[in-house]
């Protein structure tokens, strides 16, 4: 009985001890790799959300840059052309972006999401560049209008 009471006391103070408080998840930063729409006038770019940027080098002076396109709604968004630019976090608002291209995915479905890879020439070399959680990204929808 002694040495139940003695385990059960020792498994409490093992999960007290492992559990992390709620001011560790209050501390938490928000994430950075949020991607904003800039024409927040058009109806769909409330919909729209790029995820997953991977950058690669193709060649030296050449970037890959694939990503996802989600659409959030239950309408069809059909061929979505956009502006996408990519910054760092430490970048302030009126900064050049690091890069700047266009993108086009075609026939977007509801509720649907679509690679695109996009190839953007560069004097950077993709080791020049910050790790993928210290970049951000925003977009300006250029059609549909």
């Amino acid at each position: 009985m002694r040495l139940t009471l003695i385990c059960l006391a020792l498994f409490s103070i093992l999960l007290t001890g492992c559990s992390s408080s709620s001011t560790d998840t209050q501390k938490m930063k928000p994430n950075a790799a949020l991607v904003t729409a800039r024409n927040t006038n058009n109806p769909l770019a409330k919909y729209l959300e790029l995820v997953g940027f991977r950058i690669t080098e193709t060649s030296p002076g050449k970037l890959a840059i694939t990503f996802g396109v989600v659409n959030h709604s239950d309408a069809d968004a059909g061929d979505v052309g956009m502006q996408v630019n990519i910054r760092t976090t430490a970048s302030k608002p009126d900064d050049p972006p690091l890069f700047s291209f266009p993108a086009k995915v075609s026939g977007l479905g509801p509720n649907q999401i679509k690679e695109v890879t996009v190839d953007i020439p560069t004097k950077l070399r993709v080791y020049e560049l910050p790790d993928w959680q210290f970049l951000r990204a925003d977009f300006t929808l250029t059609s549909p209008q």
